[in-house]
């Protein structure tokens, strides 16, 4: 469904040291780096698409983090949901949301939600049944 997802960081370096550590946990791998620019993105497997991206915003005004936009990410087991949550906030992040079972969404909803260092929500979740 998506090619990409973009999202925004006003400090490049500190946005690096967050996602690197939280992407490799869920096992996505970087793609590419480019810091005079500054932008990343990390590669979906096996496929090519989608990317996760970050960098700052194309139009270089100050990065601004939205109310009601987050980006979820896939993990493969209720284990790595807590493994990367508490990662996410070691690493700079700030609890939305603590890992456990939102049934309201359906019965193996097992998710765990966290903004970046700029304010930009983030969930990983794991669909299986445990």
């Amino acid at each position: 469904m998506f090619s990409h997802v973009m999202v925004g960081v006003s400090d490049f370096d500190r946005a690096m040291a967050f996602y690197t550590p939280v992407l490799d946990a869920l096992g996505v791998s970087l793609r590419f780096q480019e810091a005079e620019r500054p932008w990343a993105g990390w590669q979906s497997a096996p496929e090519p698409r989608p990317f996760f991206l970050i960098g700052r915003p194309h139009d270089q005004q100050p990065h601004q983090h939205g109310n009601g936009q987050m980006v979820a990410f896939m993990a493969q087991s209720r284990a790595q949901v807590d493994a990367v949550h508490a990662l996410a906030l070691r690493s700079g992040g700030r609890c939305e949301g603590a890992p456990g079972l939102r049934p309201e969404y359906h019965a193996h909803y097992y998710g765990a939600y966290f903004r970046d260092p700029d304010g930009n929500k983030l969930c990983v979740v794991c669909h299986r049944a445990e």
